[in-house]
């Protein structure tokens, strides 16, 4: 009988929560040379971003600081194909090339990120930006020149290094018309010609995602302070060394926003004949419990009214330091390269679980704490010759520690009624007999109970590598290999304390608490300048990503829901970058197709039921899971300068990224075959979940993007007034996870302003979102509930999303020296 299963249904549902375009560079702030050749550092050497064998995005901070960007993720308005997205105000997720990754996976980024060449998580560096010199995007698989692989790509950040030639610097302050500023800096001071010192710093506030708490009338709100110290030393024209150190302070409020007609979800207790009357056969005047028409979960929501229903907070903070050291040593024929970092970050955050209010007057409270430190350090020799044989090798070595604690309130509603209503309990709870009976007294509805969960985290990485290029002529072709030990020991105890208790359970089978992979990745390139204004490539590159086991959640699951296997990946792409005009007209075109062996994605919120109580409603979690994949796709662009003073750029992709007919974890509760929550929860086939074939997108994003930017200069005698523009379009696309097809998009910001012609400093006003357009990027599949034990779900009426930010005016002055 259902009742009987009440505390096993606690001990095992006690779930916790734990660009430029590709091959040229953007407008430029003013009329500088059209001539001037683009450099990047995409394959760890100074190279023309013509010359680079592989598609480059590159943004530099004069680019970033142009079109206002104080947050990483409206990079992705610069380059198509790129998203870098946060839906809960936590999890910075970056998307390429149709290639998605949520933190919470526990594995490698499908893009990795790196800060001045050393890798660092998402969370942090994507948290403040501010006095950066250069943003490159790598696009493809990486498994040969930096250390860590990843199937998608990589970022690097790399920031503004002291000048030893004497003081410069910049000051910059933004305020909009949506609560929001940002005042930014950064200063060189050179004590003489070997010693110098850059000082920058940030202080950013604003609304988020501009949603209103309609319980407490509250806003979401960021507040984000930061500060960089980078001591530069030059003895010699053979050796630089640079010394960082970074302090970040974020803490962020967000409410998630909800769209429906709200609902009544409590219903009004009754009984007949001492039976709760949902457990009375119909012929017996069984049915559904009377709504409690005078407590709702919250008034109807559109999407305009950008309205959250939370009754309690979600407050997220990162506190985190970086120390990185960096040199180079010219010994002539070959340099000698290091780069290492120590960060100490601590994670802390405060949730309401029930972000739909399925449950009013009841706060789902979950307090996660992660303090965590990543010691990294690589070793590089190079030769220096261009011309002839080439060569590099390299040792890298990465360990991350640190211990994740969960606090959350995990209480068992037995009906679907208020949680201080006083109900008959079943007698398997409340210890009366005959057990499959109904007590005939009463408890209170909701039954305490919180899950103490501790996560260690110890990872650690080693890896070597090799490569080769020779150059003759127009003709260049290099190519390596990386050797790499991966070791990981994820273990998860777990702990009830309410109601009843239970001692620490380890969830994690012994069997699957160690991992140990030693992949061979990397990749080969061919390049040839057909002229000085033309080259095509090819490029092969094959990367690895270790699989993860869960942090927390159900014990008696399926291994392949405890723990994901490995990940592989094989890529081809050709591509040709060239110009016209004498470089007034630049352009780039690049295809490619990639396999990907087992990849790594993440299901959210699917219900599960336990083998040895088939058909009866035990829980939701998010699971990990492994499936085969194809992407195919193109990338264009086009960066031209019809007049000095007047730049013009589009660009755009088109990514076919697919499941190949793999079999995935779904919610299917009417036996269909694809995702829905119609009907009450259940399990569709003999596995724990239900599971759904699919050969649809990867990623919640379109298959085609694009975008463009312009600027228009009016020269006069000592200022430049000026009009910019930036377009992103996306068309309409349907996403099957959520069986919701989302609206076409485009996002239109404007900037007119003036600057002296010196560069001294500029005055600018802007709007972004012109249209003012109100669009759902993400959606929950179907409206949020939640089940109690006994019998009935609390419905809330809502669904949850996120909606493109409304329109914003602001102004900012900028001062150069």
């Amino acid at each position: 009988m259902r009742m009987k299963r009440v505390k096993r249904t606690a001990l095992l549902c006690a779930s916790v929560s734990a660009f430029a375009v590709p091959g040229v560079a953007f407008a430029q702030a003013g009329a500088e040379n059209p001539n001037a050749d683009i450099i990047v550092t995409a394959t760890r050497r100074e190279e023309r971003l013509q010359d680079v064998p592989m598609s480059v995005n590159v943004a530099t901070g004069e680019q970033l600081e142009k079109f206002k960007i104080f947050d990483v993720k409206d990079v992705s308005q610069l380059a198509p194909g790129l998203q870098l997205t946060n839906t809960t105000g936590r999890n910075n997720t970056t998307t390429l090339r149709g290639i998605t990754f949520d933190p919470d996976q526990g594995t490698g980024p499908a893009v990795q990120t790196y800060y001045n060449e050393i890798p660092t998580d998402a969370q942090t560096i994507f948290t403040a930006i501010y006095d950066i010199q250069q943003i490159e995007v790598l696009r493809g698989p990486q498994g040969l020149l930096r250390g860590l692989s990843a199937p998608a790509g990589s970022i690097t950040i790399a920031t503004r290094k002291p000048n030893f030639d004497g003081p410069e610097g910049y000051l910059q302050a933004t305020g909009t018309d949506r609560h929001a500023y940002n005042v930014q800096g950064g200063a060189s001071l050179a004590f003489n010609d070997t010693l110098a010192i850059r000082v920058a710093g940030v202080v950013d506030g604003n609304r988020v995602n501009q949603v209103r708490n309609v319980n407490t009338d509250q806003y979401s709100r960021s507040r984000t302070e930061s500060g960089r110290i980078t001591l530069g030393w030059k003895p010699s024209t053979d050796f630089t060394a640079y010394l960082t150190y970074q302090y970040l302070h974020a803490d962020n409020r967000v409410f998630q926003q909800v769209v429906g007609s709200g609902n009544t979800p409590l219903g009004q207790y009754e009984t007949l004949f001492g039976t709760p009357i949902v457990l009375l056969p119909a012929a017996f005047g069984g049915r559904p419990f009377t709504p409690d028409t005078t407590v709702r979960s919250g008034p109807p929501l559109s999407v305009s009214d950008r309205g959250s229903v939370q009754e309690g907070i979600f407050r997220n903070q990162n506190e985190t330091h970086l120390v990185n050291l960096q040199f180079d040593y010219d010994l002539g024929p070959a340099t000698l390269s290091f780069v290492g970092a120590h960060q100490y970050s601590k994670l802390k955050i405060s949730r309401d679980l029930d972000s739909a209010n399925a449950i009013p007057g009841y706060i789902q409270t979950s307090n996660v704490t992660t303090p965590y430190k990543v010691d990294t350090a690589e070793l590089r020799l190079s030769s220096n010759n261009d011309e002839g044989l080439g060569w590099g090798v390299s040792a890298f070595h990465s360990k991350q520690t640190g211990t994740t604690f969960v606090d959350q309130d995990s209480s068992l509603f037995l009906y679907n009624v208020a949680p201080t209503a006083q109900v008959n309990p079943p007698c398997a709870l409340a210890g009366c007999s005959p057990p499959n009976s109904i007590a005939p007294f009463t408890f209170p509805n909701q039954l305490p109970l919180r899950a103490l969960v501790t996560v260690p985290v110890n990872s650690q990485v080693w890896s070597f590598a090799g490569n080769l290029r020779y150059k003759t002529g127009p003709l260049t072709v290099q190519g390596g290999l990386r050797y790499s030990i991966l070791k990981k020991v994820q273990t998860t105890q777990q702990q009830l304390v309410g109601f009843f208790n239970t001692p620490d359970v380890e969830i994690i089978p012994a069997a699957l608490q160690r991992t140990k992979n030693t992949p061979i990745t990397g990749g080969a390139t061919i390049n040839y300048e057909v002229t000085p204004d033309l080259n095509v490539y090819a490029a092969y590159g094959h990367s690895f990503r270790q699989g993860s086991s869960k942090v927390a959640g159900p014990a008696v699951v399926s291994a392949d829901l405890i723990q994901t296997q490995p990940e592989k990946t094989d890529s081809v792409e050709a591509g040709l970058k060239g110009s016209l005009f004498d470089r007034k007209l630049n352009y780039s075109v690049a295809a490619y197709y990639q396999k990907l062996d087992g990849f790594l994605s993440r299901f959210n919120s699917i219900y599960w039921e336990s083998p040895s109580n088939p058909g009866q409603p035990n829980g939701t979690f998010d699971f990990n899971y492994n499936g085969d994949a194809t992407i195919k796709g193109i990338e264009a662009s086009i960066n031209a300068r019809p007049t000095p003073n007047w730049d013009l750029n589009v660009s755009a992709a088109y990514t076919k990224a697919r499941w190949d007919n793999a079999s995935l974890p779904c919610n299917d509760y009417a036996g269909t075959g694809t995702p829905n929550t119609t009907g009450p929860q259940n399990v569709t086939g003999p596995g724990n979940v239900s599971y759904c074939t699919s050969s649809d997108k990867l990623a919640n994003t379109p298959d085609f993007s694009l975008n463009a930017n312009t600027e228009v200069r009016f020269p006069m005698d000592t200022v430049t007034p000026f009009v910019s523009a930036l377009l992103t379009y996306t068309p309409s696309y349907y996403w099957w996870q959520s069986q919701y097809r989302f609206k076409h998009r485009e996002l239109v910001n404007l900037f007119v302003g003036v600057r002296s012609n010196d560069d001294k400093w500029e005055l600018s006003a802007f709007a972004k979102n012109v249209l003012n357009q109100k669009r759902i990027t993400n959606i929950s599949l179907g409206e949020v509930q939640t089940n109690a034990v006994v019998a009935g779900s609390f419905q809330s009426g809502y669904s949850t999303v996120n909606v493109t930010n409304p329109r914003e005016i602001g102004a900012t002055l900028t001062f150069n020296w």
